[in-house]
């Protein structure tokens, strides 16, 4: 049940945005436990001023104009473990396969509850039983 969004700039090529759909996707199904076919995806191009980020870096990284952000809504409940390796993958992939330096890949997780979610027809379909 997953919700990802994937902001980068409106000059990355097609191919990278399937890289980076497919790292993330591929992570949540074999390291976070998500579903199958559940794959939720928004992406947004930017232009280079509404993608914005600490010129002086923040926290020892420093970014580039290839900054991706990624952020992820999901049901919570996953270990520390869990998202430590779930991050590490993706940054790994995107990096391997479309020669983005993995500082430039940044990534946030948005803990929701189950019955925050509505897969269409306006029904709680994990309300509680």
């Amino acid at each position: 049940m997953p919700l990802v969004r994937i902001d980068l700039s409106k000059d990355a090529p097609a191919e990278r945005i399937r890289v980076v759909s497919q790292a993330v996707y591929g992570a949540m199904t074999d390291i976070a436990n998500v579903p199958i076919h559940d794959k939720f995806q928004i992406v947004t191009r930017h232009s280079t001023d509404e993608i914005i980020y600490p010129d002086e870096g923040y926290l020892g990284v420093t970014y580039s104009p290839d900054l991706i952000f990624i952020q992820i809504t999901w049901v919570a409940g996953r270990s520390i473990d869990v998202k430590k390796r779930f991050y590490r993958r993706i940054a790994d992939e995107i990096h391997e396969k479309a020669g983005v330096r993995k500082e430039d890949v940044w990534i946030s997780l948005v803990d929701a509850s189950r019955e925050d979610w509505s897969f269409g027809n306006g029904d709680m379909q994990y309300a509680p039983k």
